[in-house]
This record gives C-alpha cells, sequence and structure tokens, in this order.
C-alpha cells in the first residue's frame, strides 16, 4: 500500500501515525517543507522516502511529488495529513489522483460551518441561530433576531483563529472596520459547558473506537483573553450525547476517518452542536485517548488503513485531562511541587510548540485517574494561582 503523508513532522508527535503505517507494511511517502537532514529522526525512520517542495502552498509542486511517488511506487492508495490546515489540499490531490477519501464535492460540508449547519439540522440535532452575513446592515438584521452577544466566526476558519465575541453595537463596527476579507458566519452566543464526542470510524462507517471529553472553556475564550486550559475524557459517555455523536456520524458520512463533533450542553440532556472537525481532535488528544483506555490509537489507524479492518477492544479505564499553564501567569504551585504530588498520576508533560501555545499554553500537564473527583484536584492544584 502507498501512502502519501502530507506534513509528517508536524504537529510532532504526529510522526506516530507514520511510524504505524510503515510497521504494517504501507509504503510511507512524505512530502513538506523542511530539508530531510532538519526533520528529527523519529520522523526519517518512519518514512520510506521523502520529497521535500519549497512551499507547500504551491499546488503545482504537489502534485510533481505525487507524480514521482506513482512513477516509483505505482498507485496511491491515501493521502493524508489529519490536519484541519490540509483537507482543501488532500480533496484535491484525490481527486486528481483517484484516491479513496473525502474529495472535492464532500468539502465544503466539513470546512465551511454554514454548510455544517445544514447536516446537523439533517442528523436532528440543534445548532445555534445565524448565518453568512454579508456586510454591517446584513449583520444588524440577523442581531435583531437574535440579540446580543453574538460570535462571529470565518466560515471556513479553523479553530478560534479571527474569531470574536460581540457584546454591543460599538464591538459589530469594530468588528468590521477591521474584518479579514474572509466570508463570515455570525450566530447567536450559546451559554453552556463544551463537550466533544471523539473517535474513528472504519471503512463502512461504523464506530471503531469513540469516546468524549468535557471542556473548561472554549478555545476562543482562551485564546482571546490569554486564560489557560483543562479537558478531560469520559468514562461513561452521557446517552443524549452519544446519541446524537453517533447520528452526526451518519449524517456527516464518516468513513476510515477520525471525527470530532463539538457541542454546547445548555442543560440536562440538551445539546446545540458547535462544529464538526474530520481528523483527531487537536493538540495532544490521540494520545490521551491511549492513557485512558491503555491502546494504541497510531496502531490502530494505520491497521485500518492498510488492512480496510481491525479488531479494537477497549474500555474507558480512566478520565485522561489535560491541563495547561501559561508562561504569561503567576503560579502558586513550581512544576517540583506538581511532580512530586502527582507524579504516579501524570503520564506526560509536554512542551507546546509556539503555534500552538494560544490554545494550548506553553505547557502541558496529562494525567489521569479512574476518579473525576482526583481529576479535578489536580487540575485545580495546576491552574491555582
Amino acid at each position: 500500500m502507498n501512502v502519501v503523508y502530507l506534513s509528517p513532522q508536524f504537529p510532532p508527535q504526529y510522526y506516530l501515525f507514520c511510524q504505524a503505517l510503515k510497521t504494517e507494511g504501507a509504503h510511507v511517502l512524505g512530502i513538506a517543507d523542511t530539508p530531510w537532514d532538519q526533520l528529527a529522526p523519529e520522523v526519517r525512520q518512519a518514512l520510506t522516502e521523502y520529497y521535500r517542495v519549497d512551499d507547500m502552498n504551491d499546488y503545482d509542486a504537489l502534485v510533481r511529488a505525487c507524480g514521482y511517488f506513482t512513477h516509483k511506487y505505482g498507485k496511491l492508495d491515501r493521502f493524508e495529513s489529519l490536519n484541519e490546515y490540509w483537507l482543501d489540499t488532500e480533496a484535491r490531490i484525490r481527486d486528481d489522483f483517484n484516491i479513496f477519501g473525502i474529495r472535492g464535492d464532500q468539502i465544503g460540508t466539513i470546512r465551511r460551518k454554514s454548510l455544517m449547519k445544514e447536516r446537523f439540522r439533517a442528523a436532528g440535532v440543534t445548532v445555534a441561530a445565524g448565518r453568512v452575513v454579508e456586510d454591517i446592515q446584513d449583520a444588524r438584521a440577523l442581531i435583531a433576531q437574535t440579540g446580543y452577544p453574538v460570535v462571529a466566526k470565518p466560515d471556513a476558519g479553523v479553530g478560534a483563529l479571527d474569531t470574536f465575541r460581540l457584546d454591543n453595537d460599538a464591538d459589530l463596527t469594530a468588528f468590521f472596520r477591521n474584518k479579514p476579507p474572509v466570508q463570515y458566519i455570525m450566530e447567536a452566543f450559546v451559554h453552556g459547558t463544551i463537550y466533544s464526542f471523539d473517535g474513528l470510524a472504519d471503512r463502512q462507517g461504523n464506530l471503531l473506537f469513540y469516546t468524549a471529553h468535557t471542556y473548561s472553556q472554549g478555545i476562543m475564550e482562551t485564546v482571546n483573553e490569554a486564560r489557560h486550559v483543562s479537558y478531560h475524557s469520559l468514562r461513561e459517555i452521557p446517552p443524549e450525547l452519544e446519541r446524537l455523536g453517533r447520528r452526526c456520524v451518519q449524517s456527516f458520512a464518516v468513513r476510515e476517518r477520525f471525527f470530532h463533533f463539538e457541542f454546547f450542553r445548555t442543560g440536562p440532556d440538551r445539546y446545540t452542536a458547535l462544529e464538526v472537525n474530520m481528523r483527531p481532535p487537536g493538540g495532544y488528544t490521540t494520545d490521551m485517548f491511549n492513557f485512558a483506555c491503555d491502546i494504541d490509537i497510531y496502531r490502530t489507524w494505520a491497521r485500518l488503513l492498510v488492512h480496510g479492518k481491525t479488531d479494537l477492544e477497549y474500555s474507558r479505564k480512566y478520565h485522561c485531562c489535560y491541563a495547561s499553564r501559561k508562561n504569561s501567569i503567576s503560579y502558586r504551585h513550581h512544576h517540583d511541587e506538581i511532580v512530586s504530588r502527582y507524579g504516579p498520576q501524570i503520564v506526560q508533560v509536554a512542551s507546546v510548540p509556539g503555534v500552538f501555545s494560544s490554545a494550548l499554553g506553553d505547557v502541558g500537564y496529562i494525567f489521569r485517574s479512574p476518579r473525576t473527583e482526583d481529576i479535578e484536584e489536580i487540575t485545580a492544584f495546576i491552574h491555582a494561582t
């Protein structure tokens, strides 16, 4: 099997997907703009061959790279990055090389938030009131129906980049004065706790692995207010969240892919869909899958791609939590105190790359326990200021 992996060096831990593919017998063919000798040794060892391009946004260069791999190895079976930023590029390459996966005529549904709403509604899931707005007059007409606050975000944006909460007319005017030159969707602000339904579907759309997480706050607040964040997995998934999550997997026709559905929990058994990401949850969540269940999700994914199916037996043994710290915040407890007190529960301490630090902090502690009370205690100790 020939798998082209775009950007195997980033995020840093994603070389584990390439390593697992190679272990399962695939030719792992990397494309990126980093010089070969500057790739981490573990990345180089995970690749069968590497093709460097000067600019990864140069589509013609990517086509030439894929043409070279086709000439040398034969038909390309998969083209992946597992990265939100490259989803459009992946779909375009799959069209041009007739590769299995999400194609160009499907990409809008998982990239444009306005189209996501239609799929959520088709699944019978509540969505926040809102739509694409063309100008300030259009926005005012919407706000006359929803009231303030509203959230403005790029219709095809990534994460919380260029996303804003608008609380009054002054905020609205300032937003349109400085608005980036892309199409924006505006929605009623939803008060609630963020929950996610995450996992991996097989080639027929069956759930091979699934779990759920709850978050201390949204990424928009984390980024715009320079706050630390925490989120943890659930050992028991609320039945209504699982029901809605399963319906979304069907509505979005998830096939041989990771998924990350986000919801606001607004009351007992009440959820409002936020958005979908058709890739692994961000940050170190794939590692948290493994720590929570004592599995290897990287190897599971690779077996699915290479062999078409795989068996995975698992149980959610632990709640696994990620708690970040920001260098700009003065914390009460030193790192050594945290490790000394909670060392048995801490499974990883991550130094976060700068590009992710606004959302994930500068340092992230990953820890686990079968008890929710332990998770809350450790998080409070890490975040005490």
